[in-house]
């Protein structure tokens, strides 16, 4: 590593103790007790909710934690800041998370990179701790917060990735009577209307029921949306507490596929702009949630707790896109309003229908004389799911051309009956982590978890039909210790492991229909991808106990690594080798004043690389990434700073930098994104304390840029974008 690189590492742990010594020195006894008692009384709506940047618990831990008492690097989004920058869409959440890239899919899905490593085609998104289905359309209106978990956490969760996890919390019923409406008008004829009613009905009881319809039309590239989210929860605070809540969400889309790219010097040039729409009229993205959930919580005492979780939901995804490209022989310099643009047909179909049972045990107790707080669990899903991966049908033959985008074109090509692949799977996960206060300052955090993961594959278009099979048995531990000299500070190391079994992507082989027997049907029911995540660093109360701040050292290294695409590399083995990222994330949230709060995040990976892989450079020297090569979708730096001001007792301005540095797509070395920094503005002014209006500019300076990155094509960042919205509480 260069000595630069070691500099900055150093200079930011001694700075966050510089500002940990700040804090002790002026402690104050006042602080300190509030710091207690809102850990101790408060619910997570109340820690997390609308009035902050800043969370302090979390419970992507299993069970609510303070987030001092976790050993990896947990970046938080609160309602409030998603509130204040108009996040609607989770990806736009994603998107102002520093370490988040996003491979623009193959068929129309985004395959999100965490510190470069693929989660699973979102595979490893939760919602409430439990496996949100891949390959759908989310929304934020019924989110208290999001939770994004950096570095290995198989021991919590099970198969997934080396990156990390993302777990959605849901806004739960609480109780007191408290209603919000927020209506919003933006350019692209966009309105959105959402609904917060929560109602208290009895002692114990209350009802929240959160609602949204989201209509938009830019320029040809339309939104339709409509959710609905009821949620009953009684027993609250009492010994048995129970919640039943439904979850719907349904879109009707016209899907934004790619943008061409032209090179100059290897790197991309965006030509066509963010805003406009090349495809077809008759093009669409279809989506469907619904899920119902149920919960139990049992509180044996005040640090002993069982909760028990069913949920069974069903999800549907329709996309029929175009892919467009220049006429042969276009050239960035022979461009011009004239020029052609094909439409290539693009789809995917699928459903999967998945049921989760998931039990919970909390205790705090304490044996020979030393302090445990043990967390211990078993949790099921079964998955059914048929998909086609490559539904699109004949092409239509339709082109247009660079001066009449949105030409309404439709296409008179019937798709035909798809033909769907099957896929079951079930996974039984046990596992178990101890935290052990060895003495009033160290504790000793150890976890293990054994999952068994079978499936079974059939490619129905196959003649005849295959069926693949899989069965894993799996180990993961995880390991840790923390130093926490005081309240305002909290020292830790960990290590732990993860991951990815050979059916996380719906697939199993390189060519299923090939005969058994033949050297092209090797299955890759191999040894999963392995990885191992090791951190070191701190978490520190600074500004009077008004902010956290975090600093992290960390290694993640996959080793026998899938790194290989079917489409391209057919005749490969799926396995072959290893990478790893060595880094340094930043996080900051909270008040530096009174009137001035701040959130910031900051991924700095300065060491990336390839070190074994099967995939030889090509003559050219293109293609995918070889040994030795940086990971594509992994920049050096990518950060995220939103921040306030109440300049007047109504009146607060915040503004919003995205930062992402230079990086590759996948599969094509000899391309490059350039780094991009896209701004955003806010102005809210408060009528009274049930009423305020909100102003917000995204991508104030209307920057063009490459944002999700294929081997072939990209798809632009958002153009900019301006709303007003009008807040009611009643």
């Amino acid at each position: 590593m260069p000595s630069s690189a070691v500099v900055l590492p150093l200079g930011a742990m001694l700075l966050a103790g510089s500002l940990n010594a700040l804090a002790q020195t002026t402690p104050s006894t006042d602080t300190v007790l509030r710091t207690v008692t809102v850990r101790g009384q408060a619910d997570p709506e109340e820690i997390q909710g609308k009035s902050t940047l800043r969370a302090t618990q979390t419970t992507i831990g299993k069970g609510q934690q303070a987030l001092r008492d976790i050993p990896q690097t947990v970046t938080v989004m609160t309602e409030m800041l998603m509130d204040d920058r108009n996040l609607d869409d989770f990806r736009d959440v994603l998107k102002a998370t520093a370490g988040v890239t996003f491979q623009a899919g193959e068929t129309g899905e985004e395959d999100v990179r965490l510190r470069g490593f693929s989660l699973g085609q979102a595979g490893d998104i939760y919602v409430d701790g439990m496996r949100d289905a891949p390959l759908i359309e989310r929304d934020t209106y019924n989110l208290d917060r999001v939770e994004v978990l950096k570095g290995s956490a198989s021991m919590l969760f099970g198969k997934g990735s080396t990156g990390g996890v993302v777990n959605q919390v849901s806004k739960q019923p609480f109780l007191m009577d408290r209603h919000e409406v927020n209506t919003t008008i933006g350019t692209g004829k966009e309105v959105r209307l959402t609904g917060d009613f929560n109602i208290k009905t009895g002692d114990d009881a209350a009802l929240r029921i959160n609602a949204l319809v989201h209509d938009a039309d830019n320029k040809g590239m339309s939104v339709d949306k409509k959710g609905i989210a009821p949620t009953y929860r009684w027993g609250i605070g009492l010994k048995d507490e129970f919640s039943v809540g439904l979850y719907h969400l349904e879109t009707d889309s016209t899907p934004l596929y790619n943008h061409p790219w032209f090179l100059a010097d290897g790197a991309i040039v965006p030509s066509l702009p963010a805003d406009r729409y090349y495809g077809l009229a008759s093009d669409y993205l279809r989506t469907e949630t619904t899920y119902l959930n149920f919960s139990h919580k049992h509180r044996f005492d005040r640090d002993s707790e069982l909760k028990t979780t069913v949920r069974h939901g069903r999800y549907e995804r329709d996309l029929w896109a175009s892919v467009v490209r220049f006429a042969q022989g276009t050239t960035i310099d022979n461009l011009n309003p004239g020029t052609v643009i094909s439409r290539t047909p693009k789809g995917r179909i699928g459903t999967s229908d998945l049921t989760q049972v998931q039990s919970d045990f909390t205790n705090k107790f304490e044996l020979l004389g030393k302090k445990h707080d043990l967390v211990a669990g078993v949790d099921l899903s079964i998955e059914d799911a048929k998909r086609n991966n490559s539904y699109a049908g004949e092409a239509s033959g339709l082109t247009t051309t660079v001066g009449n985008p949105d030409d309404g074109a439709v296409s008179g090509v019937m798709r035909p009956a798809p033909v769907l692949n099957q896929f079951k799977t079930t996974n039984v996960g046990l596992y178990a982590q101890d935290t052990l206060a060895v003495t009033d300052t160290v504790k000793l955090v150890g976890g293990l978890r054994y999952d068994n993961f079978t499936s079974t594959y059939l490619t129905n278009a196959c003649d005849p039909v295959r069926k693949l099979k899989i069965d894993e048995g799996l180990w993961s531990p995880r390991l840790g210790v923390l130093f926490q000299p005081s309240e305002q500070a909290s020292y830790y190391a960990s290590v732990g492991t993860s991951y990815n079994t050979s059916g996380d992507t719906y697939g199993y082989s390189i060519n299923a229909c090939a005969d058994p027997g033949s050297a092209n049907s090797k299955l890759t029911n191999t040894p999963p991808e392995k990885s191992r995540n090791v951190e070191i660093g701190g978490k520190f109360e600074v500004f009077d106990n008004r902010g956290t701040l975090g600093v992290a050292l960390f290694r993640s290294e996959k080793y026998n690594e899938r790194n290989t695409d079917t489409d391209t590399a057919a005749s490969q083995m799926l396995l072959s080798g290893k990478r790893h990222a060595t880094g340094m994330e930043f996080n900051f949230a909270g008040r530096i004043t009174p009137r001035w709060e701040l959130f910031y995040n900051h991924t700095w990976i300065p060491s990336a690389r390839i070190d074994q892989s099967n995939v030889a450079l090509s003559a050219t020297g293109t293609g995918a990434q070889v040994k030795g090569d940086r990971p594509g979708l992994t920049p050096k730096h990518s950060a995220s700073l939103w921040t306030t001001y109440l300049v007047l007792p109504q009146l607060r301005l915040g503004m919003g930098l995205n930062y992402r540095g230079e990086q590759n797509p996948e599969g094509a070395r000899h391309v490059t994104a350039k780094a991009f920094t896209t701004v955003d503005a806010m102005a809210e002014y408060s009528f009274s304390e049930n009423t305020s209006v909100r102003l917000n500019i995204t991508n104030l300076t209307d920057k063009l840029y490459a944002d999700s990155l294929y081997r072939g094509f990209y798809v632009p960042g958002q153009a900019r974008k301006v709303q007003v919205t009008l807040k009611t509480l009643f």
